[in-house]
């Protein structure tokens, strides 16, 4: 669970190497993110030669959170940090690699691509 200025760990090598967000897609009224959801960040510290810029606005699927969520089974599924990988305008990753583990709820939303560069699926 997200909410707005949280501090994000980029999951991928798109050069950012921290993430601030500051909208949740999904209407206006919307508080809160949580795992496969997309929302849009500011880059916050940037490599020199990575694909996004410092201080750029980029979109970001959450792929990670510390806070507990439900699933459906009535397990509960937690992470170690947060993290998010940075997408593009079509929803494919602007990274070529996405590091750790990621949530199965990723895959299920329909980012298949994401998931499929992952590591391991939770």
């Amino acid at each position: 669970m997200l909410q707005l200025r949280s501090i994000i760990k980029p999951a991928d090598n798109s050069g950012a190497k921290r993430l601030k967000l500051i909208h949740t897609y999904g209407g206006s009224k919307r508080r809160y993110a949580h795992l496969a959801d997309k929302v849009l960040c500011v880059v916050d510290g940037s490599t020199p030669y990575g694909l996004v810029k410092d201080r750029q606005k980029v979109k970001a699927i959450i792929v990670r959170t510390r806070k507990e969520q439900r699933r459906s089974d009535g397990s509960y599924i937690r992470f170690d940090d947060n993290a998010a990988v940075i997408i593009d305008n079509n929803g494919l990753p602007v990274g070529s690699r996405v590091f750790g583990p990621i949530a199965r709820e990723v895959k299920e939303k329909g980012y298949k691509k994401i998931a499929s560069l992952a590591e391991e699926i939770y």
